[in-house]
C-alpha cells in the first residue's frame, strides 16, 4: 500500500528548471567583471543547490573572503538581468504539474535560490499559476539540507510531513526530506554535485516528473482504505 500524500513540496533548479545556463552566465560575467578567469561549466554544477552565496564562496574559493561582497553585489544584478534567459522546464515538469493539480493536491516550491529570483524565474517560465507557496533560501533561519524549510512548509499547507512528498535532485533535498520525516522522490536530471542520485535513499527515482502520474492514482485509490 503507497501512502497518502495530501500535497507535494518541489525543489526548482534541477528539478523544474534546468537552470545551469543562467548560473553560468551569471558567473562567467561577474568573474568578469571582477577580472578573474572564467569558470568551467562543470564546476559551476558540482556547485550549485545550496544556494547562490555558497555557489559564490566555491567559486572564488580563497579569495571568497576578500571578494564577495563585491562578486555578491555583481552577482544579484546580473542574475536578475538574465534570469530564466539560459533556462527551460525539464520535459515532462509541465505535464507533471498539471495532473497533481488535477489530483486535487497543492503545489508548494522550496528553493535554495532566493525567493525574488525564484518566483520571477517561476513566472517567466509559465509555471507560477501551479504553486500556492514559494519560498526561497531567504524566506527562513535555515536553508536545505536543514529539515526547517519543509517542516514550516508543511504548517503553512497545514499537512504532516508524513503526507507531503518532497521530490528533488540532490542530496540537499534527500537530507532535508529525511530530516524532516517526508517522503521523497529524486529526479536524475539534476544537479547532485556530481554524484549519482540513485546512490541516495528514496522512495523512487525518475527520468521524467510526469512519470509520478502512476503513483499518485495509487495513492489516491489507497485513501479510503
Amino acid at each position: 500500500m503507497h501512502p497518502r500524500w495530501d500535497a507535494v513540496i518541489l525543489d526548482l533548479d534541477g528539478t523544474l528548471v534546468d537552470t545551469l545556463g543562467d548560473f553560468t552566465e551569471a558567473v562567467a560575467r561577474t568573474f568578469a567583471d571582477l577580472g578573474l578567469d572564467a569558470v568551467p561549466r562543470q564546476r559551476v554544477e558540482r556547485a550549485v543547490g545550496k544556494g547562490s552565496e555558497h555557489l559564490l564562496r566555491t567559486l572564488l574559493a580563497e579569495r571568497a573572503d576578500a571578494l564577495y561582497e563585491q562578486a555578491w553585489a555583481r552577482y544579484q544584478l546580473h542574475y536578475h538581468g538574465i534570469n530564466g534567459q539560459f533556462a527551460d522546464p525539464y520535459p515532462g515538469v509541465v505535464e507533471g504539474l498539471l495532473y497533481l493539480r488535477a489530483a486535487g493536491l497543492p503545489l508548494a516550491c522550496v528553493t535554495n535560490k532566493p525567493t525574488a529570483f525564484a518566483e520571477q524565474l517561476l513566472r517567466l517560465k509559465g509555471l507560477s499559476e501551479h504553486f500556492v507557496l514559494v519560498y526561497g533560501g531567504d524566506a527562513f533561519e535555515r536553508r536545505k539540507p536543514d529539515p526547517l524549510p519543509l517542516l514550516k512548509t508543511c504548517e503553512a499547507l497545514g499537512t504532516t510531513a508524513a503526507r507531503t512528498l518532497m521530490v528533488g535532485d540532490s542530496s540537499n533535498d534527500a537530507q532535508a526530506a529525511h530530516a524532516a520525516g517526508c517522503p521523497l522522490v529524486l529526479m536524475r536530471y539534476g544537479y547532485n554535485h556530481g554524484e549519482p542520485v540513485d546512490a541516495l535513499p528514496a522512495w523512487a527515482h525518475l527520468d521524467r516528473l510526469d512519470a509520478l502520474t502512476g503513483f499518485v492514482k495509487s495513492c489516491l485509490g489507497c485513501h479510503d482504505r
